[in-house]
């Protein structure tokens, strides 16, 4: 398969170019061009605006009659875009620019028209003044006497200006300027006076607050005689001199106060000795089937004086580690190892049961206090499984 595009090409021995026959065109044969309008023209025919810059499908022919140093001349051919009537116009390489032949007429084109009769004017008159000498000098007579017209009427003009127009306008700009600078000194005059203004109501109002709270601390606060100590001694059964408590939350019925007098009353307990081991006796100390790690019983089954179920569990932990300690006292030294790990156990319950009794006298609903509870008796029974 021989190659697609062929660079060189073979010409045999006996190859004569003298003997191609030439292709014979028409001098003034025309080509298709595409063109753009060259100014803005108006049919002839049928009145359709062409602007400039409208792309056209032209034809483009040489003009065989009309030169200008040397350069030839083109004529193209467009139709108008409505009616389709013919439109000629040629090459004007004299003034660079186009020149309308016939179809339509060129807008905006009175300026050039005027420019074109100024230079006739001025080429004749040139003419003239180049063969007769006394033309020149009427010519300039002329001249000097329209510009003497000119500037006589200038003046005039001048003079009845200054005669209708009697404003001084440098004075209009300088009482503007002052009234001006009087607005904005009186401006920050008001501001100044409303800072200090401010400033002064802000100090007054700084010492009233101060000798108010002077006034407070000298007074001190009502039902506050005694030491600050003692609300931690202070018991809920005997509340004293309070205030009056404000209106729960909506979270402080559901769940309760994180803080207060009665669960700081129960931190604060005083060390007591251990008195003789008690009996154990049903009505005060339930039976361990029945109050065992998480049962609580309600309200209805507590006894008449009012021992809640919590601490029944209380004082028969109690009662247990007393126990401990007696057996502790028979066995001896040996068994001392084991009787730290009692006692270590004994001290972490009290503590717990501490904690416990303080959750009952808040004023938690019972829900909480029961979570509390089951919660405090898991804790119990992990310490109980590590230390055994």
């Amino acid at each position: 398969m021989s190659e697609r595009k062929v660079l060189n090409k073979y010409y045999p021995p006996d190859f004569d170019p003298s003997k191609i026959p030439k292709l014979k065109l028409p001098k003034d044969r025309q080509y298709v061009v595409r063109l753009m309008a060259p100014f803005n023209m108006r049919c002839k025919t049928c009145g359709e605006y062409i602007y400039k810059g409208k792309k056209f499908n032209a034809r483009k022919e040489t003009v065989q009659t009309e030169l200008y140093m040397g350069l030839p001349i083109f004529r193209f051919y467009i139709k108008c875009t409505r009616c389709l009537a013919e439109i000629t116009f040629k090459t004007d390489p004299e003034n660079t620019d186009y020149a309308m032949e016939h179809g339509a007429t060129r807008n905006f084109q009175a300026e050039k028209l005027i420019e074109e009769e100024e230079k006739k004017l001025q080429r004749e008159r040139e003419e003239e003044e180049l063969n007769n000498p006394m033309k020149v000098l009427e010519n300039r007579t002329k001249d000097s006497k329209l510009e003497m017209e000119v500037l006589e009427n200038l003046q005039e003009l001048k003079e009845l200006n200054q005669r209708q127009a009697s404003v001084d306008f440098e004075g209009m700009l300088h009482i503007h300027r002052e009234r001006e600078e009087r607005e904005r000194e009186r401006q920050e005059e008001e501001d100044e006076r409303e800072t200090r203004a401010m400033l002064d109501r802000a100090l007054v109002k700084r010492l009233r607050d101060s000798d108010s709270d002077s006034e407070e601390e000298s007074r001190g606060p009502p039902g506050s005689s005694g030491k600050p100590t003692d609300i931690l001694s202070q018991s809920p059964a005997d509340p004293g001199p309070q205030l009056k408590k404000p209106k729960p939350e909506s979270w402080e019925r559901s769940v309760g106060k994180l803080g207060g007098a009665g669960g700081l009353a129960g931190l604060v307990r005083k060390k007591q000795s251990l008195p003789a081991p008690l009996e154990r006796n049903p009505a005060t100390q339930p039976d361990r089937s029945q109050t065992g790690p998480g049962t609580f019983q309600g309200s209805s089954s507590a006894p008449q004086n009012k021992v809640s179920s919590l601490s029944l569990l209380g004082l028969y932990s109690d009662s247990e580690e007393r126990e401990r300690e007696r057996e502790r006292e028979r066995a001896g030294p040996r068994t001392r190892t084991r009787t730290t790990q009692t006692d270590r156990q004994t001290e972490s319950t009290r503590e717990i049961w501490t904690v416990f009794e303080v959750i009952q006298k808040t004023s938690l609903p019972w829900t909480v206090q029961i979570e509390c509870g089951f919660y405090i008796l898991c804790v119990c029974f992990f310490i109980v499984t590590q230390c055994s």
